[in-house]
């Protein structure tokens, strides 16, 4: 059971790294390549983009909060 959490832990890590990376920033970052802030490219216009974007970085962020806690709090995790 503890290998199941382990790999979930680290799909959610790349998931939440790959999201993070889209997110514009100061220089726009991969979403410029991506289209996410200008309006050009397959992902259409950016504020509802952005907003999905947001939602689905937190859902990850949340998801691997828990996952965490469930990986140290659990019998078989942590130092114990």
């Amino acid at each position: 059971m503890q290998g199941l959490f382990s790999a979930t832990q680290v799909l959610i890590s790349i998931v939440l790294v790959l999201l993070i990376l889209m997110h514009s920033g100061k220089d726009s970052g991969l979403s410029g390549a991506f289209g996410v802030g200008t309006g050009i490219g397959p992902l259409g216009g950016g504020s509802l983009v952005e907003r999905n974007l947001n939602r689905w970085t937190i859902f990850f962020a949340l998801l691997f909060v828990g996952n965490t806690i469930l990986l140290l709090k659990h019998p078989w995790g942590g130092t114990g």
